[in-house]
């Protein structure tokens, strides 16, 4: 199978008060068609660097030198306008942040039709029909309406979904997923990996999925790259290097990770110390302050990454001067690379539940929502309270005017309803209280809306038709 994207000896460096900054140091890789290749690392690795030099979107103060061939086309050396025809094409990226990523002034549609009509030539009518088709396709529900949303109206997730269908609207060959799910919590994090899955399968993409989470590499890649100080330092099939890890850091990276196949109780490897600075980085290897198994010999130069022994006959690569020394196990001489840490028993267990102090103790708490009016001066015009628990919900409100009357929305069939009601009003500061009733589904209601004329104000319940 050929190579979709081949990289030779990136590096990046940046212009910097201290000193020049070595981002990349030296990564090569290849990415088959279909396939998936996983970069894991802590941050400052380089790992987002890597991808924004291959999408051409650096800063003018990176130096990037090196060889990166998509498809057959050298990109360095592009202008901006030459890599515009690619990037969104063949090209697709899904960012970190999607709040960052979007447009906050053009609606969600408008950026969907965009990246359909420039690369793909479509009209508005045929763009907005596809645009629909990929929301739906990504699991966003009312297709139709949320296009005419702004990115600000939509949550992390729904978000991350709209980007990733914009990767996909135009069967790129490649995806990269830059920590696609990092600010998402752990249910929609596997929702967001199942629909790049989805992409990939869709499109026929390679992906370069990059992350620092073990857990994520291990489901969606096929191969992995280890990387530390801007260095790849572990190269290997994704079952060789999980089951036959020999590069020490890789081994922390995955001691790191809480272990669901083991009966016996075992505290987390930490790997103490933070990455170095990479600014005149010495000639040594750059673990060699946090390795647990550093010998002089490791600060005599820094190791390359080196094809190390494998049972199972891949090609695996390490950059460790005692890889060879690592057994399958992830042991050296029978023992742990990483010392194992004693299990510290909570005192708190020795104390029964009920007789523990009270850390935070929440009573009676409410939540209101005020409401405002103008686009100049914004006044608050109304409080909104909702109450899940009591059997009538209050609107309280200050007005000037002294008759206020509620207006019943469409009545809607449910079983858990909100009863509202309508009363006059005689102070500036009231609770409208029930005497004509009428139901809405809790799930559909809205918020409050107000109309005003010169002799009463009026109230309706807004729920979607």
């Amino acid at each position: 199978m050929s190579n979709i994207l081949s990289v030779r000896d990136l590096k990046v460096t940046f212009a910097s008060e201290a000193g020049r900054v070595d981002a990349v140091r030296g990564v090569s890789f290849d990415i088959e068609q279909s396939k998936t290749l996983g970069i894991v690392g802590e941050s400052g690795s380089g790992k987002s660097v890597t991808s924004l030099a291959i999408m051409g979107l650096l800063d003018e103060n990176a130096k990037v030198t090196g060889s990166i061939i998509y498809d057959g086309q050298e990109l360095l050396g592009k202008s901006d306008k030459q890599m515009s025809v690619i990037r969104g094409n063949g090209l697709a990226m899904i960012f970190q942040d999607p709040l960052t990523s979007l447009t906050p002034v053009f609606t969600i549609g408008d950026q969907l039709i965009e990246a359909l009509t420039i690369h793909r030539g479509m009209s508005k009518k045929q763009a907005w029909d596809r645009a629909i088709e990929l929301l739906t396709l990504v699991g966003i529900t009312e297709p139709e309406k949320r296009m005419k949303g702004f990115p600000h109206e939509f949550s992390g997730g729904m978000r991350q979904r709209v980007v990733i269908a914009i990767a996909m609207a135009n069967n790129p060959k490649l995806i990269i997923a830059d920590e696609p799910t990092t600010a998402l919590d752990v249910t929609i994090q596997a929702q967001i990996l199942d629909l790049i899955e989805k992409a990939q399968s869709e499109t026929g993409a390679a992906t370069l999925m990059i992350t620092h989470d073990m857990g994520v590499v291990a489901r969606m890649a096929d191969d992995v790259l280890v990387m530390y100080a801007g260095k790849p330092v572990e190269q290997a099939p994704v079952h060789e290097l999980f089951h036959a890890t020999r590069m020490p850091y890789s081994i922390g990276l995955l001691g790191a990770i809480p272990r669901v196949d083991k009966k016996e109780k075992q505290p987390l490897t930490p790997i103490k110390g933070n990455p170095p600075l990479l600014i005149n980085l010495p000639d040594a290897c750059p673990f060699a302050d946090r390795c647990p198994i550093v010998i002089s010999a490791c600060r005599d130069g820094e190791p390359p990454l080196a094809e190390v022994p494998s049972a199972s006959g891949v090609q695996h690569k390490a950059a460790c001067i005692r890889s060879h020394e690592i057994d399958e196990n992830g042991l050296i001489d029978g023992h742990p690379v990483y010392p194992v840490r004693e299990v510290v028993e909570s005192v708190l267990n020795l104390v029964p539940r009920e007789q523990r102090s009270i850390t935070l103790e929440v009573q009676n708490l409410n939540k209101t929502f005020p409401l405002s009016k103008g686009a100049f001066f914004k006044r608050k015009v109304v409080t909104f309270t909702p109450s899940r628990t009591s059997p009538s919900t209050c609107v309280r409100a200050r007005r000037w005017r002294s008759s206020v009357s509620l207006v019943p929305a469409r009545r809607r069939p449910c079983s858990r309803s909100w009863i509202w009601s309508s009363s006059r009003m005689a102070t500036s500061s009231s609770t409208v209280r029930a005497s004509t009733t009428f139901a809405a589904t809790v799930s559909n209601a809205r918020c409050v809306v107000i109309s005003r004329s010169s002799s009463k104000t009026r109230w309706a319940l807004l729920t979607p038709v």
